[in-house]
Formats: C-alpha cells, sequence, structure tokens
C-alpha cells in the first residue's frame, strides 16, 4: 500500500453534535488514502469500527431526495424486466427506497441501522438488523438461492472484502445477479472530489480494482453502466464465472480501457491528484476570506458527510460560514463534527438574509438550481468545489 493523500484529523462524519457537547473533545481520526499497487485498489488506511459508524442513529436516509428516489425507481423497471427476480436480497436496504418497489415476499434486507431497518419492518418487509456476514448469508438463503443481491453504496462501508464476496457467492443461485452500485473512482479523481473520502468510505473502486478482486471469489462482471448519483457512480453487472447466461458486454472492455487510459494502475495518477487537492485547499480557503472582508452573510446548503471532509480539511469552520440548512430530520438544531456549524431546519433561500450558500451536498447540484432558482435570479451565489473551487 502506498499512501498518497492526507486528509488531516477528521471526526466521525454522520457523528453530528447536540449543543450540550460542544466542548466535549470529539474522537478524531488521521484521514489518510492508499493505493495498493498489486490489484489497483484505493483505500483510506486507518479504519474506524462499523459499530461507531452505524448504529441506531444513522442520519442518512436515501428517500429524502427526490434525485435518489428517481434514481431507484428507474432501477427498478429496468431490472424486472431485464431479470425478472422472484428472490431478492439488498445489502444496505437504508430506509426501504429501493425495496419498496418490490413485492413483499420477493425482497429481503439487510440494514444494520436499527433506526432505518425499523422503518421497512413497520410495513412488514423482512429486514434483518445486521452486519453483512456468512453467518447471515446461510440464515438468509436456508431455503432459497437469491435471483439477484443489490447493494447501493454500501459494501465499499465494509472492510472485510473477503467476508463480502464469499457471502455473496454463497447466497447467489448458479444464474443469479449481483448489481452494485458505488461512486466511480475515476469521476472521484477526475473531479478532485476528495470528499469522497470519508470514515464511511474505506473504498472507492475502480473497474479494473474490482475486476481483480472479484476474481478471487469466481465472479466477473458482465455490464457496466455509468450514473449520475453521488457525483457519478457505476452500476456493475456481476455474475458468477460458471454463469453462461449473460456474455460480458462491450461496456466493461470500454470502462476498464478509460481507467487505464487516466491512468488508475499507475501510482503516478494518484500523486498529482494530491496536488490538485492541495492547490484546491488553498483556493477554497481564500474565496471564504474575501468574501467575509466584504461582510457578506454565507450560510451551507447539505450538510453532508462529504462536506464535513472538506470543512474540517480546509479548516472552514462557524467563522466563516454562519449555520447550514438540511432536511434530515436527526440533524436539525445539531452541530456539523469538527467544524461545529449549526444545522438549520430547511427554508427556500432569500437573498434579503442570505448573499452566498456553500454547497455541501455539490452532487445534488442541478435538483438544488431548480429548487432555488428564484434565489439565482435575484442575484443569490454558489461556491462549489468541485472540479475546483468557485463562485457561480
Amino acid at each position: 500500500m502506498i499512501k498518497f493523500l492526507n486528509l488531516g484529523l477528521q471526526p466521525l462524519a454522520n457523528s453530528y453534535l447536540k449543543k450540550k457537547n460542544l466542548n466535549h473533545k470529539e474522537k478524531k481520526f488521521k484521514l489518510e488514502v492508499a493505493f495498493n499497487k498489486k490489484n489497483y485498489l484505493v483505500s483510506i488506511v486507518n479504519t474506524v469500527p462499523k459499530e461507531k459508524m452505524f448504529n441506531n442513529m444513522y442520519p442518512y436516509k436515501s428517500s429524502e431526495s427526490k434525485t435518489m428516489r428517481k434514481s431507484f425507481k428507474d432501477l427498478t423497471t429496468k431490472v424486472k424486466k431485464r431479470f425478472k427476480p422472484n428472490f431478492i436480497i439488498e445489502i444496505g436496504s437504508n430506509d426501504g427506497v429501493f425495496m419498496k418497489n418490490f413485492n413483499k415476499k420477493n425482497i429481503v434486507g439487510v440494514e444494520p441501522c436499527k433506526n432505518l431497518a425499523k422503518l421497512t419492518k413497520n410495513i412488514n418487509y423482512t429486514t434483518y438488523s445486521e452486519y453483512w456476514s456468512m453467518k447471515l448469508a446461510r440464515k438468509i438463503t436456508i431455503n432459497k438461492k437469491a435471483e439477484l443481491i443489490y447493494s447501493a453504496n454500501t459494501l465499499s462501508h465494509i472492510k472485510s472484502l473477503n467476508e463480502i464476496f464469499r457471502a455473496i457467492n454463497y447466497s447467489l443461485s448458479e444464474k443469479g445477479v449481483l448489481i452494485l452500485e458505488d461512486p466511480s473512482l475515476l469521476k472521484c479523481i477526475k473531479n478532485v472530489a476528495y470528499d469522497q473520502f470519508y470514515c464511511e468510505h474505506i473504498y472507492v473502486f475502480s473497474t479494473i480494482a474490482l475486476k481483480n478482486i472479484l476474481n478471487n471469489f469466481d465472479l466477473e462482471i458482465f455490464d457496466v453502466q455509468n450514473t449520475t448519483t453521488h457525483g457519478g457512480s457505476n452500476r456493475y453487472f456481476i455474475k458468477k464465472k460458471i454463469n453462461k447466461l449473460y456474455t460480458i458486454k462491450k461496456s466493461v472492455k470500454n470502462e476498464i480501457k478509460k481507467e487505464l487510459k487516466f491512468g488508475l494502475n499507475k501510482i503516478s495518477t494518484y500523486k498529482i491528484f494530491a496536488d490538485k487537492v492541495k492547490k484546491s485547499k488553498i483556493k477554497l480557503l481564500n474565496i471564504f476570506q474575501k468574501l467575509k472582508k466584504k461582510k457578506l452573510n454565507i450560510i451551507g446548503y447539505g450538510a453532508t458527510a462529504k462536506s464535513c471532509t472538506v470543512l474540517n480539511y480546509c479548516k472552514i469552520g462557524n467563522k466563516f460560514i454562519d449555520y447550514f440548512y438540511d432536511t434530515t430530520s436527526y440533524k436539525i438544531n445539531r452541530y456539523l463534527p469538527g467544524s461545529k456549524i449549526l444545522i438549520k431546519k430547511y427554508k427556500k433561500l432569500n437573498k434579503k438574509n442570505i448573499d452566498v450558500v456553500f454547497l455541501g451536498a455539490w452532487n445534488f447540484k442541478d435538483e438544488i438550481f431548480k429548487k432555488e432558482k428564484n434565489f439565482i435570479k435575484k442575484g443569490g451565489k454558489f461556491i462549489i468545489h468541485v472540479p475546483s473551487p468557485k463562485i457561480i
């Protein structure tokens, strides 16, 4: 493993603070990112125990985003038409935004965050509030194997890739399909989106790395689709090697070709990326300093885990940003970890008391700009840091 990026001491990205705990010392970890030159995997070096991240107070709910609801709904339609699955396992079912599109008899959810698992249990969807493991895989598939396993933005959170894919191989029927969706490393590096790295994102997958890993478990990618979610993701369609029902599509070869051409197999690419990240930090901080000299009112929009990485790395706190707006009920009236910026319940942006908005949820830019068109029309500005810090 070769370290290439140091994002400093970071708090747990989703550990939002109550007012009474503001003066308590926060637990932080050194956020370093490394490259494995043998299998091309990119991962954070110091991991945090899963129990500290995924528990009964997990704040993120997929269904609270219009973009994500549409993405899951569109995928469901395609899945039903293409694969016609009768038994589905979803690993990381969150608040059930994907599950709810299927008959309750045909799908099982795995969601270790008890507060989220409760939401689907309450409407009679079978949901295991446990961490994905070989033991759980045996329990779920005791009577029949899965024809489809789906996991979005979850497998990259689990440290043991060996445990993940052994359990998936065991659970999947011979003709079954695994659909894996996660942020694209190629997009991350191209866009200088260093905020894809935080405590939960142990890995950011490339196709070349995933191909090498899957090979160890007799699994292979047979199709890849690029999606716009989370700032650019890949949707991988994976099968057992013995499954001859699906031929490997050109999309796989094309994606690998793109990644190799960009240099995702070379440490030099990541060193260039690290240099761009340092420059991005300086540029973003300069923007905030200039705006504050003009005594402009700056707020944040979207108190995300991603924004946590940016704010703490760039040392941007409540001296620069007055407060954040967010729609997630759990976050309201709490404070962002590390930067200690207050989070308020979302209201439509008003040019009368807000001059500039830092876009923490930059990956939902299009959705947000549609919602805030009146603010923009009246001269309201946004700060965005991807791919390069600027005011728009």
